[in-house]
């Protein structure tokens, strides 16, 4: 089998491990389905392998491992997709792929069908360390410090079926990056790393206790320069702690945020550090061989130097205006000179974030292998990447994308939504998610009206899990119950980055149409306050809350 690009390729070991769990999984399925265990019984065997029961259906959530998959994988799922779904895949936040519409009956078969191809579905759900995810421009982007990926994987290995930690206190997530700014919202995980390149090695950067949901909360940096030695003892030493100190007699205070909040980040790193004191450190420690046996795992892009690659883009730009303007909202700059980094937004106006269709998924499977060594990368905001575009194929690229309907040029612009499934599907929520994500896409569709807005990012929650990350976003969304009516908090200022910070509520919930009304009336007054070049956070700092509570509620 040829070696995939960009992502750990297993070994035989690994697929027999597969193997071994599909088979055990496989019974526990036979004896839900003749009885023999009940419902709670199976709950948390099923939920160790990725189903969910959600209103009307079995939801399967499937590994991405740190948002990297090749096209072959890709066009795996787009064959479940049809075979056992509806047609369609939804990309998650956690750079996952949920199906919606699983019959329980046919899931060993889907595992069967993700081995072949060396996927999984294990721990992406339940008490345990979930999908580890990463960086979507590693190993490609021009400002990377490190590349995070072997690290990540590192992590994977690490975590899978861990003894100690597969039924924590509650889920517990991990995000990694080697950027210098933070594209994986670290602040807001359980455990956020920033890498970087160290005078005798790695170091990382280790945040603790973030997260969103009923109580949100910036993470708190713990340690600033962890070496690559010590890293596994270090993230095993900060589990300990919290498996054996997080509260498990309340749901909603049992998350590693609420324990570092409780004590202290100090008492929370000298708990860490005794605990440290008391391990075997020789049996984690990470030596460079031990990080280059993995690292051989991964086979790399052989890039070639493309002479005159950067005018043959400028010439296409020149000509036409519209792959022009998707140029300049949905591309990165890649380390190489004559390659760019294609960012593929999955939010075309009116449609449903981060879904994706069996023709698209094959379609991008084909896109990948002709222009970015079939390489393809899942995004925590929703989106796919292809990270290794030359420059003088780029064109050729985004007329493909047009075919498909995924070349909408709204990277981080109002259209560009991150929204969970909410009520049509999740049993938890208060509100359908779905549809304000549509009507808002439709009201601001228009490219150039995106692009007058400017950066301005809207992340919508059908209930206070926040699946959605609605407190992140500079403009939030959250799903309430008003008496059997579904109605929507509207909360302003948040974001991710080094800056990180969490959105407050505006005023009172308004039903789905007034929320839409009201999102274009915040918007119409950013464009007549801002200052020449003032990006929307920017503006509601300098002016306050009040101009903008006044015109969402002026109707009411």
């Amino acid at each position: 089998m040829k070696a995939s690009i960009g992502h750990y390729n297993y070994e035989q070991k690994d697929r027999e491990f597969l193997e071994e769990r599909i088979a055990e999984f496989e019974s526990q399925v036979q004896r839900r389905l003749d009885g023999s265990l009940s419902e709670d019984e199976f709950k948390p065997l099923r939920l160790m392998n990725g189903i969910y029961l959600q209103l009307h259906a079995y939801m399967f959530r499937i590994a991405i491992p740190y948002g990297i998959i090749d096209s072959r994988q890709l066009r795996k799922l787009a064959e479940i997709s049809q075979r056992y779904d509806r047609g369609y895949g939804h990309f998650t936040t956690r750079q996952n792929i949920q199906f919606n519409w699983i019959a329980l009956e046919d899931a060993p078969a889907i595992l069967r069908e993700l081995a072949s191809v060396d996927m999984h579905a294990i721990q992406t759900s339940g008490n345990c360390i979930r999908n580890v995810t990463s960086d979507e421009y590693a190993g490609a982007a021009a400002d990377e410090l490190m590349d995070p990926r072997v690290h990540a994987e590192i992590l994977r290995q690490w975590s899978t079926l861990h003894p100690e930690f597969s039924f924590l206190p509650r889920k517990f997530k991990i995000a990694i990056s080697g950027s210098p700014e933070d594209r994986v919202a670290a602040r807001f995980h359980d455990i956020g790393i920033l890498a970087r390149p160290g005078e005798n090695g790695p170091l990382f950067r280790i945040f603790v206790g973030g997260g969103l949901g009923r109580i949100p909360v910036v993470g708190q940096e713990i340690f600033d320069s962890v070496t690559e030695e010590q890293l596994l003892a270090t993230l095993e030493a900060i589990l300990r702690v919290y498996n054996a100190y997080g509260r498990r007699d309340n749901l909603y205070k049992s998350r590693i945020k609420i324990l570092v909040q409780t004590i202290g980040i100090k008492a929370y790193r000298e708990a860490v550090e005794a605990e440290l004191s008391q391990m075997d450190l020789s049996r984690y420690r990470l030596s460079p061989e031990k990080v280059d046996a993995i690292k051989a795992r991964f086979a790399t892009p052989k890039f070639v130097d493309v002479e005159k690659a950067g005018e043959v883009l400028e010439a296409q730009e020149k000509q036409d205006p519209a792959f022009a303007q998707w140029v300049k909202t949905n591309t990165q700059k890649h380390r190489h000179d004559s390659y760019i980094i294609a960012v593929i937004s999955l939010k075309s106006p009116g449609e449903i974030p981060g879904d994706v269709t069996t023709a698209q998924m094959n379609g991008l499977a084909d896109l990948a292998e002709s222009h970015s060594f079939g390489e393809i990368r899942i995004t925590h905001l929703q989106n796919v990447v292809l990270g290794h575009v030359r420059k003088d194929e780029l064109y050729i690229l985004w007329k493909g994308l047009k075919a498909l309907d995924l070349a909408t040029p709204n990277r981080g612009l109002i259209g560009d939504m991150v929204c969970c499934p909410g009520l049509d599907y999740c049993s938890l929520a208060n509100a359908r998610s779905l549809p304000i994500a549509r009507k808002i896409g439709a009201r601001f569709g228009d490219a150039n009206l995106q692009a007058e807005i400017g950066a301005l990012n809207i992340n919508i929650s059908g209930c206070i899990n926040a699946c959605g990350h609605h407190h992140a976003g500079n403009i939030g969304l959250l799903g309430v119950d008003k008496r059997g009516e579904e109605f929507f908090q509207i909360l302003l200022g948040g974001k991710f980055g080094e800056d990180a910070a969490i959105g407050t509520i505006l005023g009172p919930a308004l039903a789905e149409d007034e929320t839409v009304d009201a999102i274009a009336r915040i918007i119409e007054c950013y464009l007549t306050r801002r200052l020449e070049g003032e990006a929307f956070l920017d503006t509601v700092q300098r002016v306050g809350r009040e101009p903008f509570k006044e015109v969402a509620y002026a109707t009411i």
